[in-house]
């Protein structure tokens, strides 16, 4: 693996490692009754995760465009690297969870105190904020495991959607940067389709999944849903997301053939 594949890997490792600890957003939210709060403190996060993705794409748009020319690479391999780096992210933010949810609860506090997010960032960096780490690290509770099998919190059918829309998200820059050293002759019509796989992951997070997880969300802060039914769904949840990104390696190529056959019909 040369210097510029890591480096894209590493960026690739961000996006999906931040887009993980979203789920435990909603349980600091849960756990301090300030939603607003808790996804408005996010969007930090968020805007290193799209940081990292705008450069993600020229990154690799640049590696096949040297591959077409010079024949250097194995872009498949590259891709499935990248894949792999996808899933190993979202397992790391698995295991991280419990602890970011425990330092986004206290971040959530320290804001309503004092309204400002340049103080917070300078309480986090300089003011006990690393040591508060520490303290509260720890790993997946063992008893949120233990009653998977009583019930997972969620339907069987928005877990399976979010097995597919997060598979197709995942897979869907990827294979149209392919679908390009496939069909060297389309490459900049099929780098603009994407849209073809990743619109149907859209889709299925907006009218199914986030609907559905914010309903829930509510239903616990009014008492209807308890917090550890609440959480068993965000475990299934996480565990439906690392199933999703392992089955885009199966849908990379048969993504891309899609694309390039667009591609060639436009």
């Amino acid at each position: 693996m040369d210097k510029q594949l890591l480096l894209i890997c590493f960026l690739t490792f961000v996006i999906h490692l931040i887009g993980t600890l979203a789920y435990s957003v909603r349980i600091a939210g849960v756990r301090t009754k300030r939603i607003a709060v808790s996804l408005a403190l996010f969007s930090i996060l968020m805007l290193v995760s799209r940081t990292s993705n705008s450069f993600l794409g020229p990154f690799m748009a640049k590696r096949v465009e040297t591959n077409l020319t010079t024949g250097a690479f194995d872009l498949l391999m590259d891709f499935r690297w990248l894949l792999l780096a996808s899933s190993l992210a979202t397992l790391v933010g698995a295991l991280l969870i419990p602890t970011f949810q425990r330092v986004f609860c206290r971040a959530v506090l320290h804001f309503q105190v004092h309204r400002s997010i340049p103080k917070l960032m300078m309480h986090a960096l300089f003011k006990g904020g690393i040591s508060y780490v520490r303290e509260v690290a720890s790993a997946p509770a063992g008893a949120n495991l233990a009653g998977l099998h009583k019930g997972n919190g969620v339907s069987l059918s928005v877990t399976l959607l979010n097995v597919g829309a997060v598979a197709l998200w995942t897979v869907g820059v990827f294979a149209a940067l392919y679908a390009g050293a496939l069909d060297p002759a389309v490459r900049v019509t099929s780098s603009t389709l994407s849209s073809i796989i990743n619109g149907g992951a859209t889709v299925m997070m907006a009218v199914f999944i986030d609907p559905h997880m914010s309903g829930m969300t509510d239903d616990v802060i009014e008492g209807r849903v308890s917090e550890s039914q609440f959480r068993k769904a965000v475990v299934w949840l996480v565990g439906s997301r690392l199933a999703g990104t392992l089955l885009a390696q199966l849908l990379l190529v048969p993504s891309a053939l899609l694309i390039v056959q667009v591609a060639r019909l436009l």
